[in-house]
C-alpha cells in the first residue's frame, strides 16, 4: 500500500493503491495526518498512439475490403457452378451452398460486417487526427481521407479482384463469412427482420440480393467475350442477332410486294411449273384478281406430281386443286411471332398485310431464320451487303437500316415510315433520286449507285473520317 508517516493519532487515509512515492502531509489542528495520494499513470507517447491508430485503421480497411469482395464473389457465382463445385468435392463448396440457401441473411451479414468496419474506421481516424488538429478539422480530414481510402482499397480493388476470381474467392471467404455470421448473430437477426419489414412497407417485392442478369448485361457479356477472344466473330454476330429476333418486324424481313413472284388462280398447271423453274422458287403464292387477295400457295413438287403422275389430265386441273393454305400476318408482327404463326399453321409461306388489308409482301419460314443465322443466298443471288473495304460497302436498297448499322458499325437513323436504307434516302431527299445523288448523315455518306424504274436498287455507303481519324 506504499509508505506512510505515523502521527501521534496515527490516522491514515489512502487514495489509490500500489503507490511508489511518500505522500503529502496535511496539518489539521495539532495533529499531523499522513495522506497517501495516487501517482498518475504516465501518458503513452504520442508516436505510440499514432502507430496503434494507423494500424487499427489499416486492419479495419482490410476487413471492409474483405466483406466488399465477399459480397461480389458470393452473389456473382452462378448457381450451376455452385452445384458443380459441390459435386466435385471442392473445399468449402458445401459452406458456399449453405450460405446461399438464405441469400437475405447472407447479404445482411456482409452489410453489417462492412458497415461496422467502416464506422469504426472513421471513429478511430477522427480520434487520431484530433490529437494533431482541432475537432472540426479532424472531421473534415477524416471524411475526405477515409472516403478516398475506402473507395480505393476497400471497394474498387477488392471488388475488381472478386470479379476476376469469383469462384476461387467465394470458396476462400466462405468459412470466414460463416464465422462472421455467428459472431454478429444478434445484429444479423435484428437487421434481417428490420430489412424484411422495410421491404414490405415500401412494396419491394423483389429481394435486394436477388442475382439476375438483364438483357443489356448479356449483350455486354457477348461484346466482352468477343473482345477477349472467347467468342468468334461469327458467333458474336449470331448471338447479337438473336436479341433482335423479337424486335425485328415482318416488314423488315419480308419479300416486298414489287419483288413477289406469284401466279393467278386462272393460270394453268404448266404455267405455274414454268414460273417456278424460270424464277428458281419452290413455292409461289396464288392470288385471285390481284395480290391483295392471296388465297394460297403452290409447291413445285405438288405441281410436277399432278402433271406427271396424276390420274387426271393436267389441263383439267386448277391450281386451287393443288393449292396449300397460307396465313396472313400484320407487317409489325415480330419475327419470332411470324415464325410461330407459320409453324402453327404448318405452312411455308405467309402474306404480310398492312392495317388496310393490303398485301405488303410475303414471308417464308426461311426469312425469320435469317434474322439469326444471316442471309441465306440462293445460287447466283446477289449479296445484300458487299463490303469493299473498312469504310466502303455496296448495299441493296431493300436492306434494313438496323442490319447496316450492325454490320458496318455505323449509326444511321431509321426513317419514320420505312425500315430500309432506300426509305431513308427517299425520306431525306424528298423525291426519287437519280444515280450519283448523294447525301451525308453525320459521318456517313450515301451515294445512289443504281435506280431501277421507281426503285433504288443499290447504294454505296462510305464512312467518312472523323475528327479522331484526322
Amino acid at each position: 500500500m506504499g509508505q506512510t508517516l505515523s502521527s501521534t493519532l496515527e490516522p491514515t487515509v489512502s487514495f489509490g493503491s500500489a503507490l511508489s512515492e511518500p505522500v503529502a502531509t496535511a496539518v489539521i489542528g495539532m495533529a499531523t495526518t499522513t495522506v497517501e495520494v495516487a501517482t498518475p499513470v504516465p501518458d503513452l507517447p504520442l508516436w505510440l498512439v499514432t502507430i496503434a491508430g494507423v494500424l487499427t485503421v489499416a486492419i479495419l480497411m482490410a476487413v471492409s475490403g474483405f466483406f466488399s469482395s465477399a459480397e461480389i464473389a458470393m452473389f456473382a457465382l452462378p448457381q450451376h457452378r455452385v452445384d458443380v463445385l459441390v459435386e466435385s468435392g471442392a473445399t468449402n463448396a458445401p459452406v458456399v451452398e449453405s450460405l446461399r440457401e438464405d441469400p437475405h441473411r447472407l447479404l445482411v451479414t456482409i452489410l453489417v460486417g462492412n458497415n461496422v468496419a467502416n464506422v469504426a474506421m472513421s471513429s478511430v481516424a477522427t480520434a487520431l487526427l484530433g490529437l494533431y488538429v482541432t475537432g472540426s478539422q479532424a472531421v473534415v480530414l477524416t471524411t475526405v481521407g477515409i472516403t478516398s481510402l475506402v473507395l480505393l482499397f476497400s471497394e474498387s480493388a477488392p471488388k475488381s479482384y472478386a470479379v476476376e476470381n469469383t469462384e476461387s474467392w467465394a470458396l476462400r471467404v466462405a468459412r470466414p463469412i460463416q464465422l462472421s455470421e455467428r459472431l454478429l448473430s444478434p445484429f444479423v437477426v435484428l437487421f434481417d427482420k428490420l430489412t424484411r419489414l422495410v421491404n414490405g412497407a415500401v412494396g419491394a417485392g423483389t429481394p435486394i440480393e436477388s442475382a439476375y442478369i438483364t438483357r443489356s448485361d448479356l449483350q455486354e457479356l457477348i461484346v466482352a467475350g468477343a473482345r477477349a477472344g472467347a467468342i468468334e466473330a461469327d458467333e458474336r454476330d449470331r448471338l447479337r442477332r438473336a436479341f433482335r429476333f423479337d424486335e425485328t418486324p415482318a416488314s423488315e424481313i419480308m419479300v416486298p410486294r414489287p419483288d413477289v413472284v406469284a401466279v393467278s388462280t386462272t393460270d394453268s398447271l404448266e404455267d405455274a411449273i414454268q414460273t417456278c423453274v424460270a424464277r428458281g422458287f419452290t413455292h409461289l403464292p396464288v392470288y385471285e384478281d390481284d395480290l391483295d387477295t392471296v388465297v394460297g400457295a403452290v409447291h413445285v413438287c405438288d405441281l410436277v406430281r399432278e402433271r406427271d403422275y396424276g390420274a387426271r389430265d393436267p389441263d383439267a386441273i386448277d391450281l386451287t386443286d393443288v393449292m396449300q393454305p397460307t396465313v396472313h400476318v400484320p407487317e409489325n408482327m415480330p419475327a419470332d411471332d411470324v415464325l410461330a404463326e407459320l409453324q402453327r399453321g404448318q405452312v411455308h409461306l405467309g402474306v404480310v398485310i398492312d392495317e388496310f388489308g393490303t398485301t405488303e409482301g410475303i414471308v417464308t419460314t426461311e426469312d425469320p431464320t435469317e434474322v439469326i443465322v444471316g442471309e441465306i443466298l440462293r445460287p447466283r443471288e446477289s449479296v445484300p451487303i458487299q463490303v469493299v473495304d473498312d469504310r466502303i460497302a455496296i448495299v441493296q436498297g431493300d436492306v434494313a437500316v438496323t442490319e447496316i448499322n450492325e454490320r458496318l458499325a455505323c449509326s444511321l437513323p431509321e426513317p419514320p415510315m420505312s425500315d430500309t436504307v432506300a426509305g431513308l434516302v427517299l425520306d431525306r431527299v424528298g423525291r426519287l433520286p437519280e444515280a450519283g445523288d448523294r447525301i451525308v448523315i453525320d459521318d456517313v455518306e450515301i451515294v445512289v449507285e443504281g435506280v431501277d424504274d421507281t426503285r433504288i436498287a443499290a447504294l454505296r455507303i462510305v464512312q467518312l473520317p472523323t475528327e479522331a481519324d484526322r
